[in-house]
C-alpha cells in the first residue's frame, strides 16, 4: 500500500499556492471597484429576489389550469429567482461596462456572472435525477467542478486527488479515479434509465406487442443497459475489469448457496413472461388471495385486491402452485348462485323467475344464456342452482353475487314464491297426565319428595 507522504503534501501545497495567488489577483487595487460591484449586485438581487418570490408565487396559484410540469417549472424558478436576478444584473452591467472601458475592466463580474449561470444551468438539469439524495450529491459535485473550471483551479486539484492514492500489488486507486468512476458511471446509468424509460414508453403504446413480451423486453432492455452502463462508466474511469473475473465467481458461489430463492424466484419470472400464463391486468386467485395483476417484477408479482390491498407474490409460488386465473383465454366467467324455494311452489316456474330475475342484473351478460336446474329435494325446500357469465372479473365476484340476490328477492316476492327456512315441532305426549311426586316434570327437572 503507498503510505501518504511528499506527493500528497506537495500537491497540498500547490493547490493552496494557486488559491491563494488567485485571490491576491482578486484584490489588486484596480479590481477592488469590481469585487464591490458584485456584492452590491448580490444585496440588490437578495433584496428584489424577496418582494419578487411573493409576486411569483401569487401569479402562479392562479395558474390552476396549467399542465403539472409547466407548474413545477414554475416552483423551481421561484425557488432560484434571487440567483436569475443577479445572473440577469451581472450581465447587463458586463455589457455596459465593455461598450464603455475595456474588458478587464469588468473581468470580475464577468467571472461572478458565469459560474452563478452555471449554477443556474446544474440546478435546473439535477431535476431529471428521481432521487432526492442522489440529486443533491450530483448538484455539490457538479458546482465544485465547474466553480474548479470557471477559477482555472482544475489541474491543481485533480493534482491533489491524484495524491491520495493506495497501491495493492499492480492497482493503484486514487481518490481523483474514484470519483472519475462515481460521475461516469452516475451518468452512464443515468442515460440507461433514461433511454429505457423512452423505448417502454414506447412499448406500451405498441398494441401489435403482447402486454407480457412488453414487460419481457423491458427487463432485458434495462438489464442489458444498466450493465452496458456500469461496464463502460469502469472502463471509462480507467478501472482494470479483468479483476471481475473473480468477483463473477465469488458471486457465482454466494447464489449457489446463499441466493437460492432469490434466483429461483428470477428464473420463475423469466418462465412466466415467456410461457404467457399470467399478465399484467389478468385476475387471478391465489388460496386467499383474489384480485388484479398490477405489475410483474423480477421477483415478485403485485396482486391488488377489491379492499385496496396489494400481495407482492413471489414468482416461484406462481410457477409451481396452483393459480387460478379467471381471464388467461377470454374474460368470461361462470358464478353459480344456489337457494331453495318451498314445495308448493312449481319449480318450473321459480326457474323461469330466476333467470328473468338475473338478466335484470347490468353486470350479467345476456348473450350467454343464463340456466336454473334443481339439485335435489331436501328437508325444508326444493334446492336450486342458478348459473350466469360475466366478463369484469376485476369488478368484484361478491358484489355480483349480492346483485343477484336481490333480484332474487324482489322477484320471488313480486310471484309470491316462498323462500322456506327449517322449522322444528315440539310435541309434548302425555301432557294431561298427573305428575307425581319425584317423576320427572315435562321440563326435564324432578318434583321434590317428602322426606
Amino acid at each position: 500500500m503507498e503510505p501518504i507522504g511528499p506527493n500528497v503534501v506537495d500537491a497540498a501545497q500547490g493547490l493552496w499556492s494557486r488559491i491563494a495567488l488567485f485571490f491576491e489577483i482578486m484584490i489588486l487595487p484596480q479590481r477592488l471597484y469590481q469585487l464591490a460591484a458584485v456584492i452590491g449586485l448580490i444585496l440588490l438581487s437578495w433584496l428584489l429576489g424577496r418582494g419578487a418570490v411573493r409576486l411569483w408565487d401569487s401569479w402562479l396559484h392562479r395558474r390552476d389550469n396549467w399542465p403539472k410540469w409547466r407548474l413545477r417549472l414554475g416552483v423551481l424558478i421561484g425557488r432560484r429567482l434571487g440567483l436569475l436576478i443577479f445572473v440577469a444584473l451581472a450581465w447587463a452591467v458586463v455589457l455596459v461596462m465593455r461598450e464603455a472601458t475595456w474588458p478587464s475592466r469588468s473581468a470580475l463580474i464577468a467571472l461572478a456572472a458565469s459560474i452563478a449561470t452555471a449554477w443556474l444551468v446544474i440546478f435546473f438539469l439535477v431535476r431529471l435525477i428521481a432521487n432526492r439524495f442522489l440529486r443533491r450529491i450530483t448538484s455539490w459535485l457538479a458546482w465544485i467542478w465547474v466553480t474548479l473550471l470557471l477559477l482555472g483551479l482544475t489541474e491543481p486539484a485533480g493534482d491533489f486527488l491524484d495524491s491520495i492514492a493506495i497501491t495493492v500489488g499492480e492497482l493503484r486507486l486514487s481518490a481523483l479515479t474514484v470519483l472519475k468512476a462515481l460521475v461516469v458511471t452516475g451518468l452512464m446509468i443515468g442515460g440507461a434509465r433514461a433511454l429505457s424509460r423512452l423505448i417502454s414508453g414506447r412499448l406500451a403504446r405498441n398494441e401489435d406487442i403482447s402486454p407480457t413480451m412488453r414487460v419481457l423486453t423491458t427487463k432485458l432492455l434495462q438489464i442489458a443497459l444498466f450493465s452496458l452502463a456500469l461496464v463502460v462508466g469502469l472502463k471509462a474511469a480507467g478501472f482494470d475489469l479483468t479483476g471481475l473475473a473473480v468477483f463473477s465467481g465469488a458471486v457465482g458461489v454466494g447464489l449457489g448457496f446463499g441466493l437460492q430463492k432469490v434466483v429461483s424466484n428470477l428464473v420463475s419470472g423469466v418462465i412466466i413472461l415467456l410461457d404467457k400464463s399470467v399478465k399484467p391486468g389478468d385476475v387471478i386467485s391465489l388460496g386467499d388471495t383474489f384480485g388484479w395483476i398490477e405489475e410483474l417484477g423480477a421477483r415478485y408479482v403485485s396482486v391488488v385486491t377489491r379492499d385496496g390491498k396489494e400481495y407482492l407474490i413471489p414468482n416461484e409460488d406462481l410457477v409451481t402452485g396452483q393459480v387460478v386465473n379467471w381471464s388467461h383465454t377470454n374474460s368470461f366467467v361462470r358464478l353459480d348462485l344456489k337457494f331453495g324455494a318451498s314445495y308448493d311452489d312449481d319449480p318450473h316456474k321459480v326457474s323461469a323467475v330466476a333467470i328473468a330475475a338475473v338478466k335484470t342484473v347490468k353486470r350479467v351478460l345476456t348473450h350467454r344464456q343464463a340456466v336454473c336446474w334443481v339439485t335435489g329435494f331436501g328437508d325444508s325446500s326444493i334446492d336450486y342452482v342458478l348459473r350466469f357469465w360475466i366478463d369484469d372479473a376485476a369488478g368484484g365476484l361478491t358484489n355480483v353475487r349480492g346483485q343477484v340476490y336481490l333480484a332474487l328477492w324482489d322477484a320471488f316476492k313480486e310471484q309470491g314464491i316462498t323462500i322456506p327456512f327449517p322449522q322444528r315441532e315440539v310435541r309434548v305426549v302425555n301432557a294431561s297426565l298427573p305428575i307425581h311426586m319425584g317423576d320427572p316434570r315435562p321440563d326435564g327437572t324432578e318434583s321434590d319428595r317428602d322426606h
